[in-house]
């Protein structure tokens, strides 16, 4: 029929099974879920995020930068010990291989010792509403390492977005 889409090779798609749960109810419907749940978490990400730099910044009014990172630090492993030792998870430890082990102790020195640390020494003599947005830019360095190191490619959307984001860390800045 004229005008309308030629669907055989969505069928075919739909026959090897590639399609079967996009083209369901319950295909739909688990779908729907899934993105109600990636919501929540991102909005709830987002209120975590937004909220704790006020708690840091009161905190840092009466404590060194390094301490607070050191207690930020010792909460943390003390939360992820006790989810641990309930989850039954400690054996999972020991089949990280050496090369991720690497990976993850670079990046938690790199972000959660190096930058938190920077980051506390601002926060505690600056305004928060120009440390934090300027801060929280970093994936801009993202988007150029993974450009540079993994070969991602970049779109006309990414782009502006980046030219935007720039913009924004200027106008942020001079205020």
């Amino acid at each position: 029929m004229e005008g309308l889409p030629d669907v055989k090779p969505l069928a075919r798609l739909h026959k090897k099974g590639y399609l079967k749960n996009h083209y369901s109810l319950k295909g739909f419907a688990d779908m729907a879920q899934a993105e109600i749940l990636n919501l929540a978490l991102l909005v709830i990400t987002l209120l975590l995020w937004g909220t704790t730099p006020l708690m840091e910044k009161v905190g840092l009014r009466e404590v060194d930068p390094l301490i607070g990172v050191f207690l930020r630090s010792a909460a943390v492993v003390m939360v992820l010990a006790v989810v641990f030792l309930f989850s039954g998870r400690y054996s999972e430890l020991a089949r990280v291989s050496p090369k991720n082990l690497a990976l993850f102790a670079g990046s938690g020195i790199m972000a959660g010792l190096v930058a938190m640390w920077t980051y506390f020494y601002v926060l505690k003599s600056g305004m928060m509403s120009q440390i934090v947005p300027i801060t929280a830019s970093y994936p801009l360095v993202t988007a150029l390492l993974a450009f540079l190191v993994l070969g991602e490619s970049f779109s006309i959307q990414r782009v502006v977005g980046i030219i935007m984001t720039v913009t924004g860390i200027i106008l942020i800045k001079q205020s």
